[in-house]
């Protein structure tokens, strides 16, 4: 892996971690309520996509199990639609997508 993509994928990880860690502990109804949690939460969500969007393109097509166009499109959903976003998909990815990319991730890491 070369240092530009090395680079991106340990930022997906560190802000797939942060909204990880943001939510430990909390249910859905706690996490609605909770506008700082939430708000954290989705940004590092963006970030994560916006790291995904500096990947090569023969990256992404070696590691294809990886859904990147859909990491990708929720940023871009959430970029241009802030307002319109629905926080119980942020909370069903970071609880049920975030894991499970970030072991896949870390078996990629050097």
């Amino acid at each position: 892996m070369d240092d530009k993509n090395l680079k991106a994928v340990k930022k997906i990880i560190t802000h797939a971690e942060k909204a990880i860690s943001y939510c430990a502990g909390m249910d859905a109804e706690k996490f609605l309520a909770n506008e700082t949690i939430a708000e954290a939460s989705i940004f590092n969500v963006m970030q994560i996509g916006e790291a995904a969007r500096s990947l090569d393109d023969d990256f992404l097509a070696t590691h294809k199990a990886i859904p990147w166009h859909k990491i990708r499109g929720l940023r871009n959903r959430i970029v241009h639609n802030y307002e319109g976003v629905d926080f119980l998909v942020v909370w069903d990815v970071i609880n049920n997508d975030l894991p499970d990319l970030t072991r896949q991730l870390h078996h990629l890491l050097p």
